[in-house]
């Protein structure tokens, strides 16, 4: 599948042209400014691809909750992250995308770092190029350092177009 760049997506292949030790933070810090708020979580860019987009982040006491384990939202925001910027890779520039629902079940205790692996399918972009309006029901893994699964999560990101249609006089 051919893939079209947009600015999300030209800002990585920048990025992906740096030495390999200064990708990761220099894509985090670059991310962190189209959204200020993963700077101040501390989530981490791994791997990005317009089909696959891995996020992590640290189990360290600014993200802990009481039992010293990565904090409910924190692990929410890696999931609601790497799903978001997987769609935005792929959104064309004239589109606005927005969470539509976000459901987070969590079914055990998490185990110090954590990430998040989101991925779309071809048939997914395609859709994204060429509907106005949609959505997208986006696969997410989210894994512990143990391997497990301490969260199952369905993020579903939808779009509209960025200026809308003007009223027409009556």
């Amino acid at each position: 599948m051919e893939y079209r760049k947009n600015s999300m997506s030209r800002i990585a292949d920048k990025v992906g042209r740096l030495p390999v030790g200064w990708r990761r933070p220099v894509l985090s810090m670059m991310f962190g400014k189209i959204v200020p708020f993963l700077s101040t979580a501390g989530l981490r860019f791994e791997e990005v691809d317009h089909d696959r987009l891995t996020v992590s982040i640290r189990n360290r006491k600014k993200v802990q909750n009481h039992i010293r384990g990565v904090h409910a939202a924190a692990m929410a925001l890696l999931a609601e992250t790497s799903t978001g910027f997987v769609v935005g890779m792929n959104m064309p520039d004239d589109k606005l995308m927005l969470l539509k629902s976000m459901k987070v079940n969590y079914v055990k205790r998490s185990q110090g770092d954590m990430k998040a692996v989101a991925t779309l399918t071809p048939q997914q972009i395609q859709t994204m190029y060429e509907q106005e309006k949609g959505e997208v029901l986006v696969e997410v893994l989210v894994t512990d350092e143990s391997g497990e699964s301490p969260i199952v999560c369905e993020m579903l990101w939808a779009w509209v177009p960025k200026k809308r249609p003007e009223a027409k006089a009556a």
